[in-house]
């Protein structure tokens, strides 16, 4: 196993002063209130689900502010809420609903109305936190907005630490916070933060406990404009899984003491950090802020006017090297996705295999005749009475090596064996996995991992059967270019999947072009490359070896080649982009 270089913090550096510790952030607000010639100070501090209120709370209560009012006084009884939210999040354990509400669902309309009248009534100075805090004030004289990675917030909800908005719900498995976050109140955020992103006045990062940190809001927006044009890297996050294997903790330098790691995100917006280098420090906020301040510069017009603000092109890694099966799964069509979750697009995906053991497997496609009342009902009866399902009955188990991909559009039913060192490579709805059979083992809180049966059996595409998986799914390579030094080769996806892959192996300089869409790339083979561009409009960004890093639409041109202890060798990169055919 090589020595590991991949860097887990990376960071855009950006020019700018940083605010450390509740003290200074404070006083500077306090300074604001001071140089105003206004007779009343309004400041909001609007709060994303999942900060520590309490924390923020505490030190606001001792400021310079006289009059300090919580946001959360002002909401609906906790049974309204409850009972509004749950014809969304439903009785399923897993899946809910993609809810349309509002931070004006969530608060009391009476109050707020009575609130606003007694702002105009008095010309006593305020300083209004919490979340929707900007809803209750419409014209206040300073904005300041805390912000929360949501890999951050799934953290708290398993150490039992916050609620859901509006709720006391902090005792719950940390599924159902998931499932509420995902369906409700991670979306009413968002929508209020697309309003603030423009115009606050300040950001705070409080991902450490009782350590925050501020910039200006000119300062944030002046970041994210620099990152939406050059080369960049979302913060990698890694996780313990059932089947999880060894593989990352050597290549990705991990705690070595822990039973496994089974996931990485290395490319998933809405959950990934980025960090912002500034003054020496690291500024730690939502990935998913560059989505939305600079969407069209980072995606491209074209991707934008498809898929909006969401980022469509996901890369995870999937790690049973020493480990396990994953479970035998199947991802929703399109159409069950958005009639039965309300989402837009589903998750279409493929394996790459960075790495493999000898005897590693894929699970892919339907045995040739295979009877689905037969098949549904032999998984039903391993799901009720606890006895093995036998999957190669039924379903294609294919030899995996280094450096195969194989192609899972929707509706297909797929799993990687246990030996496996798999890139991800898929569209981003990153909660829609039916699992059928799960090996007859515990989740790692003990307790069985859901199986959805119901729900698989309805998106099953039954005639991707053994011959058509041969033929259409498995190792679909083809040459496209080449050059001094390289070559240029299309692995996917499958022609019922938007997302394009081309595998570039090189010695010397490759060129590139971003084709005015967002590419998304992983270093597969070689120690370390650069990205440069041939104008030099944009600092390099040296990646290392299994890094995922990502080219915004509006870099244009740009070159990768061989870095450092690579040069001279053969390196090799994945490339993902959205596919649009006249």
């Amino acid at each position: 196993m090589r020595k590991s270089n991949y860097d887990k913090f990376p960071a855009t550096a950006v020019n700018g002063e940083l605010i450390r510790g509740w003290e200074d952030i404070l006083q500077t607000l306090a300074n604001k209130r001071q140089a105003s010639d206004k007779k009343q100070f309004i400041c909001v501090i609007e709060c994303y689900q999942g900060t520590y209120l309490e924390e923020i709370e505490s030190h606001l209560r001792a400021s310079a502010f006289t009059h300090v009012i919580k946001s959360t006084n002002y909401y609906k009884s906790e049974a309204s809420i409850e009972a509004m939210t749950h014809p969304w999040l439903t009785d399923d354990r897993l899946f809910g609903r993609l809810a349309p509400l509002t931070f004006r669902d969530f608060l009391d309309a009476k109050g707020v109305e009575t609130f606003r009248e007694k702002i105009q009534q008095t010309e006593e100075d305020l300083l209004i936190f919490g979340p929707g805090a900007a809803y209750l004030c419409e014209k206040p004289d300073l904005i300041v907005y805390i912000d929360m990675a949501r890999w951050e917030i799934q953290q708290r909800f398993r150490r039992q630490e916050i609620d859901g908005l509006g709720v006391h719900n902090r005792q719950e498995a940390p599924s159902a916070h998931y499932k509420r976050g995902f369906f409700i109140d991670w979306n009413v955020c968002d929508q209020l933060k697309k309003q603030l992103l423009p115009i606050a006045d300040y950001f705070i990062d409080t991902h450490v406990k009782e350590r925050p940190k501020m910039i200006s809001g000119d300062l944030m927006r002046k970041g994210l404009e620099q990152t939406a044009h050059q080369p960049f890297r979302v913060v990698p996050f890694f996780d313990p899984a059932p089947w999880g294997g060894q593989w990352m903790k050597e290549v990705c330098d991990l705690d070595r003491s822990k039973q496994n790691f089974g996931w990485c995100f290395d490319c998933v917006p809405e959950e990934n950090s980025l960090l912002f280098k500034v003054d020496g420090d690291l500024f730690e906020m939502a990935a998913n802020n560059l989505v939305f301040a600079q969407t069209r510069p980072l995606l491209g017009a074209p991707v934008e006017s498809r898929f909006g603000q969401d980022f469509p092109i996901r890369f995870d890694f999937l790690d049973t090297m020493g480990g396990g099966h994953l479970s035998l799964q199947v991802h929703p069509t399109t159409q069950y996705i958005r009639d039965t979750f309300g989402l837009c697009y589903t998750q279409d995906e493929s394996y790459y295999l960075l790495d493999a053991e000898e005897g590693a497997t894929v699970y892919l496609g339907l045995q040739t005749g295979v009877n689905p009342d037969e098949m549904i009902s032999a998984l039903n009866k391993a799901q009720e009475t606890g006895e093995p399902f036998d999957a190669e009955r039924f379903v294609n188990k294919w030899p995996a090596k280094k450096h195969d991909h194989y192609l899972i559009p929707n509706g297909t039913i797929h799993c990687s064996g246990a030996g496996a060192m798999v890139l991800e490579i898929s569209a981003t709805p990153n909660l829609f996995t039916f699992k059928l059979y799960d090996w007859g083992r515990l989740g790692l809180d003990g307790i069985p991992r859901p199986i959805n049966i119901k729900h698989g059996a309805q998106v099953i595409q039954w005639e991707r059967q053994t011959e058509t998986i041969k033929r259409e799914f498995i190792n679909a390579i083809e040459p496209i270019a080449k050059g001094e030094g390289w070559i240029e080769e299309r692995t996917g996806l499958h022609d019922n999947e938007f997302i394009e892959t081309r595998r570039h192996w090189f010695t010397d300089t490759v060129p590139h072009q971003t084709g005015n869409g967002v590419n998304v790339f992983n270093l597969i083979e070689g120690e370390e490359a650069i990205v440069e561009s041939p104008t030099q409009a944009f600092e390099p960004l040296v990646v290392h070896y299994a890094e995922t890093f990502i080219i915004p639409a509006a870099v244009g041109n740009y070159t990768i080649r061989p870095y450092g202890q690579s040069v001279g060798k053969k390196c090799g990169t994945i490339k993902a982009f959205i596919r649009f055919k006249a």
